[in-house]
């Protein structure tokens, strides 16, 4: 008969690495599509995005004094970017962020 080689931890902890991993994927691809749309007039709002992950929570942010204001105004008139940059990122990519999120899984228990 067989020896059972039991490796739960083993296996527990390359599900937290990937959630982990998974997490930071969907949150650089909302990050990445959502500079593409944020308003540019010097730049600094666009280089103040900013992803991070901590415990089971993936966050995308700006640190600006008027980054929400600017995020919120939807009737300014930009040149070059939109208001609801980050809403209408997220919105327009769910499928593309769960797929990020759902490889990273599916690589660490193939």
């Amino acid at each position: 008969m067989a020896e059972l080689d039991w490796r739960g931890q083993q296996v527990a902890n390359n599900i937290e690495r990937a959630t982990t991993n998974a997490l930071r994927a969907g949150a650089h691809l909302l990050r990445d599509e959502a500079v593409q749309r944020t308003p540019i007039e010097t730049g600094t709002l666009r280089n103040s995005a900013k992803a991070s992950v901590s415990d089971k929570e993936a966050v995308v942010s700006y640190n600006t004094p008027y980054a929400a204001r600017q995020h919120e105004e939807v009737g300014w008139q930009h040149n070059e970017g939109q208001a609801k940059y980050l809403e209408s990122a997220f919105l327009d990519n769910k499928q593309k962020i769960q797929q990020a999120i759902a490889l990273e899984i599916k690589k660490a228990i193939s």
